[in-house]
């Protein structure tokens, strides 16, 4: 994992994985990423505010403690979610209070705070219990935080219940590959642009961190078919970008033959040459992309049109030979 070239976006995929739990009353809430609370660079993870009833309770039970305004704080596997982070949101929600457009606008008594981390926080708890608070255990992996000055929940996604919360359960670098399963098949019906969106946000994060665990995934027919199906909208677009690719490196490739050839044939065969390189280029790209987001030999045959040793070739490193024109 430390290894990785790019660090993984763990916060939007967890954005994505909070819409996805509350999919069922999404319509009543406006969820605001990186809410600034001033000019200043200081924002809250997630601003959920509740526009339909104040009392009426979210059939997540991790809103169940949500009352209008609601800060939600996120921590990746690598983070720490210690005492201090705890204060630091509970001033952010001061904050955010504070800066409302009249007095006393947010009140205080609809404000909650939500911290996720996939870790139990064991010394966080003995300290706030050191401190006078109690903590309860609500719900398998919800826990909360009383003697506050808000309404406080910490929420261990590695502790919720798989069926319910497979959306969070999945935001982890040492993911369970039955979360993975009951996540496929939870997400599976999902055809709202909206929603598709969110799980591709959820996957990438989620197979990027477990490359040998959706190695698996893909040896398995069923679960293998069911993130193709999800991915089918990304798998187009790495089409169109390849063919877009394709066409301006060999416009580029063929115009620079040409010129030097200073010859009208020769800038044609240029152009020609060119564009069938870089649409070749484009095409072992798109292969490569679609294995590494777990689709079968089979399935990238059908979907490239290409035989099985040119697609072998391919994954192997070996360039594709263009014909000369």
């Amino acid at each position: 994992m430390k290894d990785l070239p790019n660090k993984i976006q763990w916060h939007p995929a967890f954005y994505a994985a909070v819409e996805l739990e509350f999919r069922e009353d999404v319509r009543e809430l406006n969820l605001t990423e990186e809410y600034n609370l001033s000019k200043k660079p200081i924002c809250i993870d997630l601003l959920i505010i509740k526009e339909g009833e104040r009392d009426k309770i979210l059939k997540n039970e991790i809103g169940h403690i949500m009352r209008k305004h609601n800060v939600l704080e996120y921590k990746g596997p690598d983070d720490e979610l210690s005492i201090d982070t705890l204060y630091k949101v509970i001033g952010y929600a001061c904050l955010y209070k504070g800066y409302g457009k009249k007095v006393n606008e947010i009140p205080a008594k609809e404000l909650t705070v939500s911290l996720f981390r996939e870790a139990y926080p064991r010394k966080l708890f003995e300290e706030l219990e050191g401190e006078g608070c109690r903590i309860e255990r609500k719900y398998p992996g919800v826990y909360y935080v009383f003697g506050m000055q808000f309404p406080v929940q910490v929420v261990v996604t590695g502790q919720l219940e798989r069926e319910a919360h497979s959306s969070l359960r999945v935001l982890s670098d040492q993911v369970d590959i039955e979360d993975v399963r009951t996540f496929l098949k939870y997400t599976g019906g999902m055809m709202d642009g909206r929603e598709r969106k969110n799980v591709d946000a959820v996957l990438q994060a989620s197979v990027n961190a477990n490359l040998e665990v959706y190695e698996k995934v893909r040896r398995d027919s069923i679960m293998c078919e069911a993130l193709q199906e999800l991915m089918k909208d990304e798998i187009e677009l790495y089409k169109k970008k390849s063919r877009e690719q394709g066409m301006a490196q060999g416009m580029a490739q063929g115009m620079a033959q040409g010129m030097a050839q200073g010859m009208a044939q020769g800038m044609a065969q240029g152009m020609a040459q060119g564009m069938a390189q870089g649409m070749a280029q484009g095409e072992a790209q798109l292969i490569r992309n679609m294995y590494k987001n777990g689709l079968t030999l089979d399935q990238i045959m059908a979907i490239s049109g290409k035989g099985e040793a040119a697609v072998r070739d391919i994954l192997a490193g070996r360039e594709p030979v263009v014909e000369a024109v």
